[in-house]
């Protein structure tokens, strides 16, 4: 029995993208129901689209360049934006991996899945973009010195942000408020 690649990659059940210098170039249906799009929407647009905001999108990509170089991999927990549809701009939680196909030039062209998480892991308080980077980080069980090499900020930095995020979920340590934000 031949195995049709194209049919394989449209089921997928997870959101596939096929990228070039950080804009989609293909992308399976699963992606376009999971941000409330349609093919034509997507293909040629920049990810900025689906990011919050156009820092996160900048501060993501600058993050994980690095990371892609060294291993060709990458994955990651983040919040995702809705595009069009019901939920038009709604925020919520994503698992997105990604494959440089070239290390050389991370973001040149790659393979990356996306699965929304919003069903486990609701986005329930206001974040800003630095608290959800924080958030992601502190759900990964990363502790403050190693967040902040990896945002390329302070660990007491981190901090003042693990500290606002606990005021927001009305946590009292730090495992309260992970848990707090995987269960929404």
């Amino acid at each position: 029995m031949d195995i049709d690649y194209r049919l394989a990659f449209d089921l997928a059940p997870i959101g596939l993208v096929l990228s070039r210098n950080r804009s989609i170039v293909d992308c399976n249906q699963r992606l376009c129901d999971m941000f409330g799009a349609t093919r034509e929407q997507l293909i040629g647009q920049s990810f900025q689209l689906l990011y919050p905001s156009a820092d996160e999108y900048e501060r993501t990509g600058a993050r994980i360049a690095p990371i892609l170089n060294t291993k060709g991999l990458y994955a990651d927990d983040r919040v995702m934006k809705r595009i069009d549809g019901q939920f038009k701009g709604e925020p919520f939680w994503c698992h997105v991996t990604g494959r440089a196909l070239n290390r050389e030039a991370p973001h040149e062209a790659g393979i990356w899945s996306f699965e929304d998480l919003s069903a486990h892991r609701p986005v329930k308080a206001e974040l800003t973009a630095r608290e959800r980077e924080v958030a992601a980080f502190l759900m990964d069980g990363m502790t403050s010195k190693e967040i902040g090499k990896a945002l390329a900020i302070s660990h007491r930095t981190v901090e003042i942000y693990r500290a606002r995020l606990m005021r927001k979920y009305k946590s009292s340590t730090t495992g309260d408020l992970v848990h707090k934000l995987l269960v929404g």
